[in-house]
């Protein structure tokens, strides 16, 4: 306890058992609120949350075997994510390792593969360091998971506390600042190319650099586009934004990106859902690539020009490289000229119904309305995900928290209560599948009895939405195993957990509903029924090149 509060720890979010009741006892009077949720995968997700909306270690606490096992997903969805947290696991007694005792499981063995670091105690007095090595190890360079596991003898072993004031690992030494001749360069490149296009992803976000991102976007007339994971920071209301690229990206995004002749990759990972087929991704382009791991420089694209380094300290010597190369910003004319002609032929758009249904990307924009675009929005994974990223107009960071890399389903409400324990004063709201909700739903008993007012938002189409698609789409329509059944009924099962349930299905309401939903002191959820068996366009095939887009 003494270590979590040397590093600022308030939250933590967990559940007790019989390998860590030495932790929850010294947790009884450490001053720092435990939130006790229902499932330990929905811990692990509101850690995730409060650190992706707070930029704080997210802290998750569970006990051995089961327990352990139960964060596995929220571990590796992390660590997909690169999100700052740190697992501490209660482990059998010491002489019990190996044995299979009771709720024993390797779980140092089991998570070795998603983790960026992993330590089980062998000695209480290692405990103070290596806490402190943990915090250090998730947050710096590129944030991830980490693992602490503690044999519940040694948790229980008396012995003198002494604060950690500075950690030296010799063999962890992140680089963070950048080369600079590769940075000149980097300016060059931009100065003289004619067809750029500046691709922002996840790592800006975490780096807490969206500021300095904005300022090179804007230096120049310079096409903007980010990840999933990138979305708010660059707001969405700026002129030179494209939209979000990949799999369900706009086509002036994607169509930038396929045309480019240069591409400024900057926090970002080049993942299939943004590449599409690798071989055909943009085949005119060079490419500078900026990130904190050196592991990610070339891994699927290779860099012309590779900057190992922290996005927050890269670009504003970027920006100052580039502004004072004085580049003729009339090169960039006929690249928009381009841009604008795909912006006007294919917009993002939909056909809206002429009656009272309620179109799945009408709730976003009802959404958007009712919260006048300023609400902090988690999501779970499928059609409703990407509806908002196309949707919601993001403008600031921390402002959109969703499962990217592991694709979590489930995510979307434990998540938003993580977020809402960490930012207490912004309104908080999942955007929930029906099929997603389904698998967290627990955690609403959690948002009661721990007061946290969280509004779940459930577009509800009665399908595993993306699953469905793409049974209708590649798979002749053979429906297997997407429907959602009439059960459960959604305002009950909220009112069964004292929180308030609300339906809606008339599209004139829904905005209504929506600013009433916020109004409310506790948790809400509004079961919102959407047209069944919409599609979610434009989107590449799996496979292919960004030019086959479809819809």
């Amino acid at each position: 306890m003494e270590c979590l509060k040397a590093e600022g720890v308030e939250h933590v979010f967990g559940i007790p058992g019989g390998a860590n009741l030495p932790t929850y006892d010294a947790l009884y009077d450490a001053g720092i609120r435990h939130v006790h949720c229902r499932h330990e995968q929905g811990a692990g997700h509101a850690a995730e949350g409060y650190a992706k909306a707070s930029g704080r270690v997210g802290v998750a606490l569970a006990t051995s075997g089961p327990g352990a096992t139960n964060l596995v997903t929220a571990i590796a969805d992390a660590q997909m994510d690169s999100v700052p947290t740190v697992f501490i696991t209660g482990q059998v007694r010491t002489e019990l390792i190996g044995t299979d005792g009771f709720q024993e499981a390797d779980i140092s063995g089991i998570t070795m593969p998603i983790v960026k670091h992993s330590v089980m105690i062998q000695d209480p007095r290692d405990i103070p360091q290596a806490m402190h090595e943990a915090f250090h190890i998730a947050r710096s360079g590129r944030p991830g998971a980490v693992l602490v596991d503690v044999p519940q003898d040694l948790s229980r072993a008396d012995i003198p506390y002494e604060p950690v004031d500075k950690v030296h690992l010799p063999g962890y030494q992140p680089t963070t600042e950048g080369n600079t001749k590769q940075i000149r360069l980097a300016a060059k490149a931009l100065a003289n190319s004619i067809r750029p296009v500046i691709y922002g992803g996840g790592g800006i976000v975490n780096a807490g650099a969206a500021k300095e991102f904005t300022e090179l976007c804007l230096s120049d007339r310079l096409p903007v586009t980010c990840t999933l994971m990138g979305l708010g920071s660059f707001a969405a209301d700026q002129e030179t934004w494209l939209g979000m690229l990949g799999m369900h990206g706009t086509r002036a995004a994607n169509y930038a990106m396929d045309e480019a002749d240069l591409i400024v990759a900057i926090g970002a990972r080049f993942d299939d859902r943004i590449t599409g087929k690798l071989s055909e991704f943009a085949p005119r382009a060079k490419f500078i690539h900026i990130d904190v791991d050196p592991a990610e420089i070339s891994k699927n694209v290779p860099a012309h020009i590779p900057i190992v380094g922290d996005a927050k300290h890269i670009l504003p010597k970027l920006t100052a490289e580039y502004r004072a190369l004085g580049a003729d910003p009339g090169r960039l004319d006929g690249w928009w000229q381009r841009i604008k002609g795909w912006q006007e032929k294919f917009p993002l758009a939909y056909e809206d119904s002429a009656d009272a249904e309620i179109k799945p990307q009408y709730m976003v924009q009802a959404m958007y309305e009712a919260t006048n675009g300023d609400a902090v929005i988690t999501s779970d994974v499928g059609q409703h995900q990407m509806w908002a990223a196309q949707y919601y107009g993001f403008t600031k960071p921390r402002q959109w928290i969703n499962s990217g890399g592991a694709g979590t389903m489930g995510f979307g409400l434990p998540s938003a209560m993580g977020a809402k324990v960490a930012r207490p004063d912004d309104d908080v709201v999942c955007l929930a599948g029906d099929g997603s909700l389904i698998m967290t739903v627990q955690e609403l008993a959690t948002c009661v009895t721990e007061q946290i007012p969280v509004k779940v938002f459930l577009m509800n189409n009665g399908y595993y939405g993306m699953v469905r698609q793409w049974q209708e789409l590649f798979w002749d329509k053979r429906y297997s195993s997407v429907e959602m059944g009439p059960s459960p009924d959604w305002v009950k099962l909220a009112e069964a957990f004292g929180a308030r349930g609300m339906r809606v299905d008339d599209k004139g309401e829904l905005v209504g509903v929506f600013k009433e939903a916020l109004a409310e002191e506790g948790p809400v959820l509004v079961d919102v029924r959407v047209t069944k068996e919409e599609n979610c366009y434009p989107m590449i095939p799996a496979g292919q090149a960004a030019r086959d887009m479809v819809g």
